[in-house]
């Protein structure tokens, strides 16, 4: 005799139709933010190492790869600009204005243009701020203030949005304060409120010249970025961003922080992005060049993730 049960769960699991119209969470590729790198004083386009199909750009390769991801049905952008000169203090928006003049003058409204703010990949020693004479740690006051007039130098240019990354305390007020005061009002501040001191971040910082280097005594990032056993300074951090006037706030990196990223986006009413960082995406893809999974499926269940845990932007 068979048994009965009360429950019949797998009926609705039965073929590709029916999951279709049950399923609780969906991903569009209008919720997907492409990143793009372009790098001054660059002859030809290079291929970052673990990235599939991404590329350190030219200034004339870069609106060819924004064609070809607009006729691939993307929308939506945040550039990371890489300045040839690298300094300790009084940084220079211009290279990275320029481009953003640049493809606005090339796809106008087309496109959402976000623009990444912050120091790595300008400063000598790799830092995402103004090192102490000492060397020895990052000077908030000074780095805020870099930041704000950066910041302000893209949005004047046609940046949609600025994204500051570096994890200065004050940085979101200062930012829109000077927007403000320029009159651009309508500018976004989409703020990394919660980026982690990760592991993860390796392929990336290929492609934009950002890893920590030279003889400071600061040899990683573990004094601004959140300790990855400290989900407290991640809830704090992204409470005052949205409170200093951040429109978007952001989970950095993404998998290995779902139950941040849950958690912060039930108790913060505001819109949450998350970060595919380098490495998250590049596991998947060597996993793939090795038949041990299907990229495009496996990317699909990690976008899946962050949006059931909150996210409705996804940086990948």
């Amino acid at each position: 005799m068979v048994k009965e049960y009360p429950m019949n769960l797998r009926r609705l699991r039965q073929n590709p139709h029916i999951r279709e119209l049950v399923q609780e969470y969906r991903v569009s590729i209008d919720q997907l933010i492409q990143p793009l790198f372009v790098v001054e004083g660059l002859k030809s386009r290079e291929s970052v190492p673990g990235l599939t199909g991404t590329f350190r750009e030219t200034s004339d390769s870069l609106l060819l790869t924004i064609e070809k991801d607009l006729e691939a049905g993307v929308r939506k952008f945040i550039l990371f600009g890489v300045p040839a000169e690298k300094k300790q203090n009084q940084f220079s928006s211009q290279f990275t204005a320029s481009q953003i003049q640049k493809i606005r003058s090339r796809f106008g409204k087309d496109i959402f243009l976000a623009v990444d703010v912050c120091l790595c990949s300008a400063t000598t020693h790799g830092h995402c701020g103004v090192l102490s004479a000492e060397g020895d740690h990052v000077q908030n006051s000074a780095t805020v203030e870099e930041l704000a007039q950066l910041a302000l130098g893209y949005a004047q240019a046609g940046a949609d949005c600025v994204a500051p990354s570096d994890m200065m305390d004050g940085r979101v007020a200062a930012i829109r304060a000077a927007l403000d005061g320029a009159g651009l009002e309508q500018a976004l501040v989409m703020s990394y409120s919660a980026k982690f001191h990760s592991k993860f971040y390796g392929p990336f910082r290929v492609a934009a010249d950002s890893a920590p280097k030279g003889e400071s005594s600061l040899k990683d990032r573990s004094t601004y970025q959140i300790d990855p056993a400290s989900p407290r300074d991640a809830y704090l951090s992204s409470l005052r961003d949205a409170e200093e006037g951040a429109d978007i706030l952001m989970v950095k990196p993404g998998l290995p922080y779902l139950d941040v990223l849950s958690k912060l986006s039930t108790e913060i009413k505001k819109p949450w992005a998350v970060y595919e960082v380098s490495g998250e995406f590049a596991a998947i893809e060597v996993l793939a060049q090795n038949g041990l999974i299907n990229a495009p499926a496996a990317h699909l269940e990690a976008w899946t993730a962050f949006v059931r845990a909150g996210a409705s932007i996804i940086i990948t």
